[in-house]
């Protein structure tokens, strides 16, 4: 099984206890995530199976989407509800100053990372330090905000939908909010509704996978690699560049048919089977390996 299986996460699990769990049920050991999920987080977490692992990189950088309910007045040490309550203060804000602050962080923004998260710093991860008792200057991040959307608002709780880009902790957003506001504010609850092309409407429950695949149906389930890359225009070797294609080797602009030669394209043979991600090179007039899939 080559290919990506959209994974609808639940509470409780983390990223790596998916794949764990998947490893056991799939009976195969070359399986990836493309996008770390909170263990309270729920929602949309694409894995990677086979020869699909090599996608990996490439699919956690595409933008994500998030339902999240921001608790306004109460700021923790972790950002969200799980964590130790660090200050309470009285909600007094007007629905109207909510929405000006939410647009607020709309854009290009400057994020730092919560303690109680992944990031390295010297080697460490962040929330090691802060288990025990340590906290560190953080670099912030440069982060992107394509849409913070109020979904529902019963203050001091407000409903959030947000479209970010990669890297980005909604956790600090809530926090980040809550802060502008002046009453402080964290994550009580966080859904993944869309990772790139991967939507939870086609996402499956770990039960589901199972079921599917003890009646032999779930390859029905998982995307293909080809498929998973069909933005990319579709070009071909010509016959006699066959074997130069089925060695990895870089191929001239004579050996390959189709008009859209420009950026990244899905290769194929002459006979038409896919073979792997190439980028056209201007200058040498050529096209060049990024991503095998033989």
């Amino acid at each position: 099984m080559d290919g990506v299986l959209v994974v609808r996460k639940e509470k409780g699990y983390t990223s790596h206890d998916v794949v764990a769990k998947l490893r056991g049920i799939l009976h195969m050991k070359k399986i990836g995530h493309t996008g770390t999920l909170d263990p309270d987080a729920e929602g949309v977490l694409p894995v990677v199976l086979g020869k699909a692992t090599k996608l990996a990189e490439l699919l956690t950088d595409k933008e994500k989407t998030y339902q999240t309910v921001l608790r306004l007045g109460i700021e923790t040490d972790t950002e969200d509800m799980t964590g130790t309550v660090l200050k309470e203060l009285p909600v007094t804000v007007s629905e109207e100053e909510v929405r000006a602050a939410a647009s607020r962080f709309l854009g290009r923004q400057q994020q730092i990372p919560p303690m109680y998260s992944a990031v390295k710093v010297n080697g460490k991860k962040l929330y090691q330090l802060a288990r025990e008792g340590v906290t560190v200057e953080r670099k912030p991040r440069t982060v992107y905000f394509r849409e913070i959307r109020i979904l529902d608002m019963a203050l001091p709780e407000v409903e959030l939908s947000v479209s970010c880009s990669k890297g980005t902790y909604i956790r600090t957003l809530c926090h980040d909010i809550g802060r502008y506001l002046g009453c402080g504010g964290c994550m009580k609850e966080l859904l993944r509704t869309r990772s790139g092309q991967f939507t939870l409407e086609e996402s499956l429950t770990l039960e589901e996978i199972r079921e599917y695949a003890e009646k032999g149906c779930l390859e029905e389930h998982i995307r293909s690699i080809e498929e998973v890359l069909g933005d990319y225009p579709a070009v071909f070797c010509r016959e006699e560049a066959d074997r130069l294609l089925l060695n990895g080797n870089a191929l001239k602009e004579e050996d390959v048919s189709g008009s859209e030669k420009e950026g990244w394209m899905r290769m194929h043979t002459s006979a038409g089977r896919f073979i792997g991600v190439y980028q056209w090179d201007p200058e040498s007039r050529s096209c060049r390996p990024v991503k095998m899939f033989l």
